[in-house]
């Protein structure tokens, strides 16, 4: 019998399905079995409409055989089957689809559930075999037809022998240790287990003469929530996402409307060892009813919400999509944005009902938010400042940047913070003491990137944001104009002593310090952002403009009015002193340390012979 041409410009496309496609070759297997899930539904579909078709779902079921002698995978179902001319028609032309058909015609009735396109999916088939037979029957047809071929040099179709209805696809599995492994039990009870887990209907494998159900059958995330127990939910996950530690939230939610999908995420307790490393890889796994399409689709999640791990089905998504037509898919980007809005607010809802988890969530994932207000120029700001919590100086626990605003004094008009190594080094700063002292809360900041992300926030709720140890905070309470005609009296005394500390912006007497002597105070970046940056590689040597404040009112500020009159040579090693005193208090490094060491000793030892 002379073989047929495919239908299609044959060989350049059968080419291009098998070798551009699909690059896993793995996946021959789940679309076969989807596939062999189709032919079931349809069949079960046409027995709900029609009472002359007489089946038992109980029945119905996938068995796969391996014969390794024959090199031979075989993929058996009983589903409705095809004749002569449903051959020609669905494999004989490339593409073709078989499903697609069946849906269009039955598009405006309910209770159908077609997973794939019979057509692209089947002809992976071709990547691991050098031959596919497939013997079909058509239910309540009498003959059975063999399909054969051997790829692009076309196929042969002619009548065979099957005693029941449905369809055997045979794989002569190609020659090759790449190939071997799809031969072996063990694979193959993983690929089902892998892709093809939540198939309806039992996948069976054939052991040792024996039939061992693979599948699990119905997927977690399609029973009803309310009957499923928090051990059920919680197993689900360590088994999925080998995670042993119970995740903090679930969310278990389903969508109907323009788009359909069902979506069980996770919250984890904790962040994965690589979390904050270039080799964490975001992403949700993502199946079209119950089969899996991609282990992890990044497009489902934003860079902010990477920490988060589940499961999204939709009926609306094709099998056959690929990575590069994901990412134009409309349909995903629908989904997705449901997905950030629906995380958003089960995040705000454990902000606002259980403060404990959530400081335990911010601990474990709040540096991932803070990057997201920083990313693209904070063009995502707004859409997740409400997520983040700063410790406060009221109590030194977390608070919102909601709660601080319900909390400000009449009159004020900024959103004061400190930043610092921890909050005891905070809470020493002596601007801080004065800050506390007339009353304003401060955001304590500890991380390396709060000051960043101050800083692209620029304001909340109308309140702009104001590093106490920035010379332009202007925090309520100094006489400004008693201080300005003081600093205008001794500018010459200033001046000398900047010639000093020639990497500094100037000198000053204050009034905001209590009982403290001296502190720093900075121009653009802080000495804390100065930190930060001179950490980062190819940073080094970056300066805060820093600005000397010494306290007018403490007896160090006569000391320095003294020393200009009468000793300036000891007027410049003062200058030194404070300096560095203020350094010290900052967290900041100490350029010379044996030069203050001497200055130190040399001050302690006048008077002594």
């Amino acid at each position: 019998m002379a073989k047929k041409q495919f239908k299609t410009e044959s060989k350049k496309l059968m080419e291009l399905m098998i070798n551009s496609i699909y690059t896993n070759k793995e996946i021959f297997l789940r679309e076969l079995i989807s596939n062999a899930s189709d032919a079931i539904d349809k069949l079960h579909y046409k027995s709900l409409t029609d009472k002359k078709i007489k089946v038992d779902k109980d029945n119905f079921k996938i068995v796969i055989t391996i014969d390794k002698d024959k090199r031979m995978l075989s993929i058996l179902d009983n589903g409705i089957g095809m004749n002569k001319e449903a051959l020609e028609e669905n494999l004989g032309t490339i593409a073709k689809s078989g499903s697609e058909a069946f849906k269009l015609e039955n598009e405006k009735k309910k209770n159908i559930d077609i997973i794939g396109q019979f057509g692209v999916g089947f002809y992976s088939a071709f990547m691991v075999s050098d031959k596919v037979e497939v013997i079909s029957k058509a239910y309540n047809e009498e003959k059975a037809y063999l399909w054969e071929s051997s790829g692009i040099d076309g196929y042969l179709i002619k009548e065979s022998k099957k005693e029941d209805y449905g369809t055997l696809i045979n794989l002569y599995i190609k020659e090759g240790e790449e190939f071997d492994k799809f031969l072996e039990e063990y694979t193959i009870e993983s690929l089902i287990k892998k892709y093809s887990d939540y198939i309806t209907y039992p996948i069976v494998l054939i052991k040792d003469e024996k039939e061992e159900t693979i599948n699990s059958l119905t997927p977690l995330w399609k029973r009803n929530k309310s009957k499923i127990t928090e051990e059920e939910y919680n197993t689900f996950y360590s088994d999925k996402f080998f995670d042993y530690e119970k995740p903090i939230k679930t969310i278990h939610f389903k969508m109907e409307g323009r788009i359909t999908f069902t979506a069980l995420l996770y919250i984890p307790s904790h962040a994965p060892f690589d979390y904050y490393s270039k080799e964490y890889e975001k992403g949700l796994q993502l199946y079209s009813n119950g089969v899996l399409i991609m282990e992890k689709c990044k497009e489902l999640l934003p860079d902010y919400f990477s920490f988060v791990r589940g499961v999204v089905d939709s009926p609306d998504l094709s099998l056959n999509i690929s990575r590069e037509t994901l990412q134009q898919n409309q349909i995903l980007e629908l989904i997705a944005k449901n997905i950030e809005k629906r995380i958003k607010k089960e995040l705000l809802n454990m902000m606002e009902e259980d403060k404990e988890n959530y400081g335990k969530f911010f601990d474990a994932f709040g540096l991932g938010l803070k990057a997201g207000i920083c990313n693209n120029y904070g063009m995502d700001k707004d859409k997740i400042s409400d997520l983040l919590i700063f410790y406060s100086s009221l109590d030194k626990k977390y608070t919102t940047l909601k709660e601080y605003v319900s909390r400000m004094k009449d009159g004020q008009d900024k959103i004061y913070y400190a930043c610092g190594e921890t909050l005891d080094k905070i809470d020493m700063l002596p601007i801080v003491d004065t800050v506390k002292a007339r009353e304003f809360e401060i955001l304590y900041l500890t991380d390396y990137g709060d000051e960043f992300v101050m800083q692209t926030l620029v304001e909340y709720e109308g309140k702009k944001f104001a590093n106490v140890s920035d010379s332009s905070a202007e925090i309520d309470g100094e006489d400004k104009e008693e201080l300005g005609k003081i600093n205008e009296e001794y500018k010459d005394m200033f001046a000398f002593m900047k010639e000093s500390l020639p990497e500094i912006e100037g000198v000053r007497f204050t009034h905001s310090l209590k009982e403290h002597p001296v502190c720093l105070t900075s121009t653009g970046i802080s000495a804390q952002m100065e930190k930060v940056m001179n950490a980062m590689p190819n940073m080094n040597g970056v300066k805060a403009n820093m600005i000397l404040e010494v306290n007018e009112k403490h007896p160090i500020a006569s000391k320095l009015k003294d020393l200009y009159k009468n000793d300036k040579d000891g007027l410049k090693d003062y200058t030194k002193i404070l300096y560095s005193a203020g350094r010290l208090i900052e967290g900041l490094s100490i350029e010379n340390p044996t030069e203050l060491s001497n200055l130190i000793c040399k001050e302690l030892s006048k008077g002594q012979k």
